[in-house]
């Protein structure tokens, strides 16, 4: 298994995930891994940590998405592996429920979130976005 943390889909992913069937509310699980030191495009805040530029996303990111009618369900460190093998644990893990591709489309899109991606390009060195469907499992 290859794994790969991007900070932005190519549009060849953005199609396909958003191509995709609509199929009501999901949950997004997101694998966050955070750049030692913030990195803003215009060398502001060079002592501001990746993981403090990133909560700064992270504080607007919940308002949009509760906005949505959606919700944070979940976020806390990574702290340890007891199954399986990465070469590097990621930072943090958050799940986030949609009400609808739809909607995660429209948040995505929106001028409030281009407003603060600058936050989220700053703070995140890669991520895994995994999106799952309730009630699928065992």
């Amino acid at each position: 298994m290859n794994v790969t943390n991007q900070v932005m889909p190519s549009p060849q992913q953005a199609m396909a995930f958003f191509g995709g069937p609509e199929d009501g509310p999901f949950v997004m699980v997101n694998l966050l891994k955070f750049k030692p030191k913030a990195e803003y495009a215009d060398g502001s805040e060079p002592d501001l940590s990746g993981a403090d530029a990133y909560a700064r996303y992270g504080e607007e990111v919940r308002k949009l998405v509760e906005g949505l009618g959606g919700k944070v369900r979940y976020s806390g460190e990574v702290t340890g592996l007891l199954l399986g093998e990465v070469e590097e644990l990621w930072d943090m893990v958050a799940l986030a429920e949609y009400p609808s591709l739809a909607a995660f489309r429209a948040m995505a899109m929106s001028p409030e979130m281009h407003a603060i991606e600058h936050h989220r390009k700053a703070g995140l060195a890669g991520q895994l976005n995994i999106r799952t469907l309730p009630g699928a499992g065992f």
